[in-house]
């Protein structure tokens, strides 16, 4: 990364409550194509999340712990804070001293833009503005939201428009949370009158969709993005008697993750 940053432009993507295992599933199927064309051998890598649930995942992954990788480690990370003892901050590690990797870019001299989608950056509280408080640009409407059908375009809307007031020369770091996975998703699915693992398959079909514009979106520039894709945590539906997330369950913990750079004129 002490290659990349400075030369590339950034995002990270979170898909919200995405689970390991449908994501998997999806991809072998070929019910994900614009992925397949992205992911590494055109299949994601299994991660473990820092955290159960949206707000404490992110908190992490802006401190530069991205998900850990689920073979045996130590395991070097591609961004960290400078602190004594870091057993995971390798040579290729960009490191930066500030309190979060926000910040970090920030001082780099990239702009920072958030793209918000469930409820944790959508300012109508003092919790719900932590997050996004972290970024130069932020934005949040409700159809970006969990119970909009079309949420993702209209979270590229706002994309293309920040993307058009941006100066050429400054490097972009996007951060966007993709809040379509989460419940309630049954409205990706005709006929369903309840969430489901099936309904969740169908919202990241739907997501699937959208992707061409968001990585023709992130290379309009005219640099190569750096780009990860990754869930915050998974979500369960009855496994065990679970429902939902926060809960220390095996479909929570594990998650799906890639990255990658794509450059102008690939989409």
């Amino acid at each position: 990364m002490t290659a990349v940053v400075g030369s590339h432009d950034l995002a990270l993507i979170t898909l919200d409550t995405l689970r390991y295992d449908v994501a998997a599933d999806l991809a072998a199927a070929g019910r994900t194509p614009n992925l397949a064309r992205v992911l590494p051998g055109g299949v994601w890598e299994r991660r473990h999340t820092p955290a159960s649930f949206t707000y404490a995942a992110h908190h992490a992954f802006f401190a530069g712990f991205l998900p850990t990788p689920a073979g045996s480690g130590p395991h070097a990370r591609l961004f960290a804070a400078r602190f004594p003892g870091s057993e995971t901050t390798a040579d290729g590690t960009w490191v930066f001293d500030a309190p979060d990797l926000v910040a970090g870019l920030a001082d780099a001299g990239y702009h920072t833009l958030c793209l918000g989608g469930v409820g944790f950056f959508n300012r109508r509280s003092a919790l719900g503005s932590v997050l996004p408080g972290l970024f130069r640009e932020d934005h949040w409407r409700p159809e970006f939201g969990v119970t909009e059908p079309d949420s993702l375009r209209h979270q590229l809307d706002q994309l293309q428009a920040s993307i058009g007031g941006l100066a050429p020369a400054r490097p972009l770091f996007t951060f966007l949370n993709v809040s379509a996975l989460h419940q309630p998703n049954r409205h990706y699915l005709p006929g369903a009158d309840a969430d489901s693992v099936d309904s969740h398959a169908a919202a990241l079909s739907y997501v699937d969709g959208r992707l061409p514009r968001l990585f023709a979106l992130l290379t309009s520039r005219g640099r190569p993005c750096f780009v990860i894709v990754c869930a915050d945590h998974g979500t369960a539906y009855g496994e065990d008697g679970h429902q939902g997330h926060r809960v220390g369950h095996e479909v929570v913990w594990t998650v799906p993750y890639a990255h990658f750079t794509l450059h102008p004129g690939d989409w």
